[in-house]
C-alpha cells in the first residue's frame, strides 16, 4: 500500500505510520456507536416513569401545545343574517327595538341613537346612507319604508320617544357663559365640546399658572387645540381679577413649583438677583436677569406684582 501510495504521494516512514493510525482511529469512531448498541441495547422506560413524564407534560404544557388547533368552519359557523320586518317608521323616533326589527343588530342600533344624542337629525331618506351601519342593501330595503315628518328637525333628541306618542319639542336652550377662573368642573362640563376629562385638565392647569388672563391659554391645556379652542371660545369667559398673584420681592422657590412658564434654574437666577441687586420696581427691571427671555416675562407678567 505504502509503494501505490508512492506512486501519488511522497512518503516518508514516520508519514506512512501516522496515517495508518489515523484512519484506524477513524474507522474506530465510525464503527463503534454501533458495535456499542448491539452489545448493550437501550432499556426502555418502565410504566410508572412513562406516566409520571406524561403527567408532568399536562401540568407544564408547552407554547405549541397551548396554541389552539385549527378549526375547520362550516356554513353554520358563521351568523346568520338577521330577518328584517318591514313598517313604515320614522327614523328620527324609533327606539332600539325597532331598529333591531328592521335588521340591525344591537349595537348597529345604538349606533343611531348616539347619533341622534348628539344632535343628528335624518332630514330626508338619504340622510340613511350616510351612517355606517346600514348597508347600501339594507338601506333599499328600508327607503320605501322611511317617512320622515316634516317637522323632523324639531323631534327630541331622547331616543325613548316612539312614533304616535305625544311629545313636546325640544326647549329653547339659553347660551351659556362660563367664567374660567371660578368655575368648578361640574361648571365646565356644561360647556358643550369640554365634558369631564377636559373639566378636570382645565382646573388642574388653571391651578398650576394661578388662573387664566387671556381665553387663548385654553390651547396650552393638554388635548384642546385650535380646533376645540373656536368650538368652546364664545361659551366662556375670563375674569383676570381673579389671578394669584406673586410679589416678586417676596417670592420664593415655592412660589413658582410646577409653574408651566418658568423654570427651577430661571427662578433661582430671579431670586439671587432680588437678592444682590435689591428688590425689582417694574417689570422691565426682569430683563436684567440674563437667564430669563423676552417671551417667558411676557408669560409671567399679569401673575406678579412688585
Amino acid at each position: 500500500m505504502r509503494k501505490w501510495l508512492n506512486n501519488y504521494f511522497e512518503f516518508s516512514r514516520k508519514e506512512f505510520n501516522g496515517l495508518m493510525v489515523l484512519l484506524i482511529l477513524l474507522a474506530g469512531v465510525f464503527v463503534f456507536p454501533m458495535v456499542y448498541r448491539a452489545l448493550r441495547p437501550q432499556e426502555l422506560p418502565t410504566a410508572e416513569e412513562q406516566l409520571a413524564v406524561l403527567k408532568f407534560a399536562m401540568a407544564n404544557p408547552s407554547e405549541e401545545d397551548k396554541k389552539p388547533e385549527p378549526r375547520n368552519f362550516s356554513v353554520r359557523d358563521y351568523p346568520k343574517k338577521r330577518k328584517s320586518v318591514l313598517f313604515y317608521f320614522d327614523p328620527n323616533v324609533i327606539d332600539i327595538h325597532d331598529w333591531q326589527k328592521l335588521g340591525l343588530s344591537e349595537k348597529q342600533a345604538q349606533a343611531i341613537l348616539n347619533y341622534r344624542l348628539k344632535g343628528g337629525v335624518f332630514r330626508k331618506k338619504a340622510d340613511l346612507q350616510k351612517m355606517y351601519t346600514i348597508s347600501p342593501e339594507l338601506y333599499h330595503l328600508l327607503e320605501p319604508y322611511v317617512q320622515i315628518a316634516e317637522t323632523a328637525h324639531q323631534v327630541l333628541q331622547n331616543t325613548g320617544v316612539k312614533p304616535g306618542s305625544q311629545a313636546s319639542g325640544p326647549k329653547e336652550l339659553k347660551p351659556i357663559l362660563i367664567e374660567l377662573n371660578a368655575a368648578d368642573t361640574l361648571e365646565l362640563d356644561q360647556i358643550k365640546g369640554i365634558g369631564k376629562v377636559f373639566a378636570r385638565r382645565i382646573v388642574a392647569y388653571r391651578e398650576r399658572i394661578g388662573g387664566f388672563y387671556k381665553k387663548e391659554q385654553l390651547m396650552e391645556v393638554f388635548g384642546i387645540d385650535s380646533l376645540k379652542y373656536n368650538e368652546v371660545k364664545n361659551q366662556v369667559s375670563v375674569d383676570p381679577d381673579k389671578l394669584k398673584k406673586i410679589n416678586i420681592n417676596t417670592a420664593e422657590l415655592a412660589d413658582f413649583k410646577s409653574n408651566p412658564y418658568i423654570r427651577y434654574k430661571q427662578v433661582n437666577a430671579l431670586i439671587q438677583y432680588r437678592k444682590q441687586h435689591g428688590n425689582y420696581s417694574n417689570i422691565a427691571d426682569l430683563n436684567k436677569v440674563a437667564i430669563l427671555t423676552p417671551e417667558i416675562i411676557g408669560r409671567l407678567a399679569p401673575y406678579l406684582t412688585f
